[in-house]
């Protein structure tokens, strides 16, 4: 057997294979830089025009900053704001609570009958925990707390409780009747949309006339002609359940917003609902046809077709626009700025109002600051809560 020269051997240094693998990495170091370099200037924008606020923000709240940044005062605002932490402890973990009765409550519809019974149990049993828990922490915050900055959460729950679903439902109905063969659809699609793109201010300036407390105005003429009581609307502080039913002196939430508040909410509701409805439009024009012709052979009505096909296969917009509009509110200004009175004795005064006039009447930055802190983590955690308890029921095809 010839043994083979060590000449003839081939070497490591000589094979080709270790230069093909630099020029592969080479490749990939070249593709990488390609990417960073496309997605540099959209990164720079969200740097300097979002996390650099956000983070000087951050960097305020922790001075008495009033015009001249003053000296540090580290979670001084923090503590005016929210008054007592145990309070902002028990406030959370009963929201916790809360959150926890509910995937026991969604379990029990998932279990077999003899477990669906204890989880129906212990879901009673945490929303007894959390009703105990909630207000008690809440009370030790308003006690020590920032009475106006903390009312002023409660009035923003209010207001996006009374925009969004109206808005949502609205809008889908809408959608739905102009996206059958109308005649003039594509004018009512126009008209609808105008309102979204009207300048805030100026119909700001007309909802106000029209909901003034005169008896000479649009809604109380309205009223009038339906033989009801007139109105003071946007002067109106006295809540919604006393002036329909009667209730007064309710505790807490269950008050109700003011009058005042649901004039402006029907603002924001006359806004939005032409902007969801092209989106919704949209939605429906991607839900396919042959769906609907399989459904009417099978002898399915227009109701039925509408609550089987139309509303699981617009879950994905749905959720979309209830997430969107949701954040929409709780940073919703300028209208309600140019509505509210002195009359309305500060029920209209949502989140972002009260951290204006902390800025802006009092001039007092870092604590205007930190309570735009503590708002943006409020709204951060309603986003993950929307996501987990929503988003879970998105019907994606």
């Amino acid at each position: 057997m010839t043994a083979t020269p060590m000449s003839q051997t081939p070497s490591v240094e000589s094979s080709p294979l270790p230069h093909f693998h630099r020029h592969i990495r080479w490749m990939d170091v070249k593709e990488h830089l390609t990417g960073y370099l496309f997605i540099l200037p959209a990164v720079a924008v969200i740097t300097v025009f979002g996390f650099f606020p956000i983070g000087y923000a951050v960097y305020m709240s922790f001075y008495n900053w009033r015009v001249r940044k003053g000296p540090y005062v580290g979670l001084a605002n923090y503590d005016k704001a929210v008054g007592d932490w145990l309070g902002v402890l028990l406030f959370v973990v009963g929201f916790i609570i809360l959150y926890l009765a509910y995937l026991a409550w969604d379990r029990a519809f998932k279990a077999h009958s003899d477990r669906a019974m204890l989880f129906r149990l212990g879901a009673a049993i945490l929303l007894v925990g959390a009703w105990l828990v909630i207000p008690m922490g809440w009370e030790r915050m308003i006690v020590e707390g920032d009475k106006d900055f903390l009312q002023s959460l409660p009035i923003t729950l209010f207001y996006a409780l009374s925009t969004v679903p109206a808005e949502l439902a609205i809008a889908m109905v809408l959608a739905y009747i102009l996206f059958q063969k109308i005649r003039g659809k594509e004018f009512f699609r126009m008209l609808y949309f105008l309102p979204y793109i009207t300048p805030v201010v100026a119909s700001a300036v007309v909802f106000r006339s029209m909901f003034s407390s005169r008896e000479t105005s649009v809604a109380n003429q309205f009223l009038s002609a339906l033989g009801l009581p007139v109105q003071k609307w946007l002067f109106e502080s006295r809540p919604v359940n006393e002036i329909l039913f009667g209730l007064k002196e309710l505790p807490g939430l269950l008050s109700g917003p003011s009058l005042a508040l649901v004039s402006i909410a029907l603002f924001g509701v006359w806004t939005y609902v032409g902007y969801n409805t092209v989106i919704f439009l949209a939605g429906l024009g991607s839900i396919p046809p042959e769906l609907y012709e399989a459904a009417e052979i099978d002898g399915a009505g227009r109701l039925q077709l509408f609550r089987n096909i139309t509303l699981p296969l617009l879950s994905p917009v749905t959720f979309y626009l209830a997430l969107i509009a949701f954040i929409g509110t709780f940073k919703a200004f300028n209208h309600i700025y140019v509505m509210r009175t002195p009359s309305a004795q500060g029920t209209v005064d949502v989140a972002s109002v009260t951290i204006f006039d902390t800025f802006y009447k009092a001039n007092q930055y870092g604590y205007a600051a930190a309570q735009a802190i503590l708002l943006f983590v409020i709204i951060l955690a309603l986003t993950f809560v929307q996501n987990k308890v929503f988003g879970e029921k998105v019907f994606y095809g």
